[in-house]
């Protein structure tokens, strides 16, 4: 306690405050230098809350399905964005359980940021659940208009495709062709004389091969795809994929059979039908290079390039190995692709991420997605001077002149049919089984996933 004789002195009756200015001058400085601290206290304590905020807003978490080349592919195309805006990228990398883990993931309240969509049929599955996020069509105004509407559900964009592969293509061998006087067929039925042209000259026309581990025939479906758009044109099409007609339609059964005419036949196919069931499909185009050639053509997407490349190093693009594209067969359909793509769908509204899926359509994003994976641009001011090779450019320019496009039916379908009986059946048919009961087996699946689909 402070006493008072020294702070007062007696002065004409009165006590006058000798030290107390100098005494309240110290007390205020102390209550001021309290108060000070607290308020700094809580400013740090605001900071640090305000960056963990905004550290958790300035990152992007996307699910994907890539390994390999592809997911190193994919850090690189999304580095310069990271690198521009300072938001971090994390990619989460679940294989071919995507599918599962989005679903459960989404169950569960906590889905990523983005994901790449396994196919479109899967993306419309989640609008349908209210799960995804309606975009800005102005990011995909320098895109293929095909892809564009594949990314919409009812006129509203829900994913953005930032590359694709075109699967309706025939490799050949240019210097065994023109060795033997081949032309490159431009119909079905000179496909099929062309076939039967290198029977007659002791030659085997196809390498087919549908073996793929648990995924084995799905090379037969893409077949029947290209043929069944091209025999029941792109509204046929599309009503089978839908189940609107059924796999026993004559539409349908047709198709089959003009896939039959060559997976079938003994004659026509390397190894005869046991080498299509037991040859794998990365495998398959490594006997066009054989000497003498084990065959002459090879039907198969963008991607085989890879696989061609592993089987014959040495090879030249355009003069060992080219690409055609799969006749039409009924002139009145004219001659529709069908393609696959990587689509991206956003779960999570947030400025980043609107931000990184912008990039992704952009072709500054493309050209790497592109130039490094031998893939194909959906953005059409991507520059051809990316393509690694000039068989990949003939095949983007081939995508870019396409007046009808289709994406792979499988892909489109309840898993239980289009990578379910749909693969299964390619091998029961391959393998000698009647037609009728193949398909009859997959209507019931069909009939019965289609069912428990709609009461959803």
């Amino acid at each position: 306690m402070i006493s008072a004789h020294k702070l007062c002195t007696p002065i004409g009756g009165y006590l006058v405050a000798k030290d107390f200015t100098t005494y309240l001058q110290k007390e205020v400085r102390r209550v001021w230098r309290a108060i000070a601290s607290i308020a700094l206290a809580a400013l740090v304590v605001m900071c640090m809350f305000a960056n963990h905020v905004t550290a958790e807003q300035r990152r992007v978490q996307v699910a994907v399905v890539w390994g390999g080349d592809e997911l190193k592919t994919f850090k690189a195309m999304v580095a310069p964005f990271e690198k521009k805006t300072g938001i971090e990228v994390v990619i989460e990398s679940v294989g071919r359980d995507l599918p599962t883990v989005l679903i459960t993931r989404f169950q569960a309240g906590n889905p990523p940021d983005m994901a790449a969509m396994p196919n479109p049929g899967q993306m419309r599955e989640f609008v349908a659940e209210g799960a995804l996020v309606a975009l800005d069509k102005q990011m995909v105004a320098d895109h293929h208009k095909a892809f564009v509407d594949l990314g919409s559900v009812n006129g509203e964009l829900y994913g953005i495709f930032i590359g694709a592969d075109l699967k309706s293509l025939i490799w050949y061998n240019p210097k065994r062709f023109n060795a033997k006087g081949y032309k490159v067929p431009t119909t079905w039925q000179q496909l099929i004389a062309l076939s039967n042209q290198i029977v007659a000259d002791g030659g085997i026309p196809w390498c087919l091969g549908l073996e793929s581990g648990a995924a084995s025939g799905w090379p037969g479906t893409d077949w029947i795809e290209d043929i069944l758009l091209r025999t029941a044109g792109p509204r046929g099409y599309d009503k089978w994929v839908n189940h609107e007609i059924e796999w026993t339609d004559p539409l349908v059964y047709n198709a089959w059979q003009y896939f039959g005419t060559i997976a079938c036949n003994r004659d026509y196919v390397f190894g005869g039908t046991t080498g299509a069931l037991t040859i794998n499909f990365g495998d398959s185009p490594a006997a066009m290079f054989t000497d003498p050639p084990g065959c002459y053509l090879h039907r198969q997407a963008t991607f085989i390039q890879s696989f061609i490349r592993n089987a014959s190093p040495n090879s030249i693009p355009l003069d060992d190995y080219d690409i055609f594209v799969f006749p039409p067969i009924d002139p009145k359909h004219g001659n529709p692709l069908v393609v696959a793509g990587d689509l991206m769908s956003v779960f999570r509204d947030t400025a980043e991420t609107r931000g990184l899926l912008s990039y992704l359509a952009s072709a500054e994003a493309q050209e790497i997605w592109v130039g490094k994976l031998g893939k194909l641009a959906v953005n059409s001011t991507v520059n051809p001077s990316v393509y690694a090779d000039p068989v990949t450019a003939k095949a983007a320019k081939i995508l870019g002149k396409a007046n009808s496009l289709r994406f792979d039916g499988s892909d489109l379908m309840p898993t239980a049919v289009g990578s379910g009986t749909f693969w299964t059946g390619v091998l029961d048919y391959v393998s000698g089984k009647n037609l009728e009961s193949v398909l009859g087996r997959i209507e019931e699946s069909a009939d019965e996933t289609y069912a428990e689909k709609a009461a959803l």
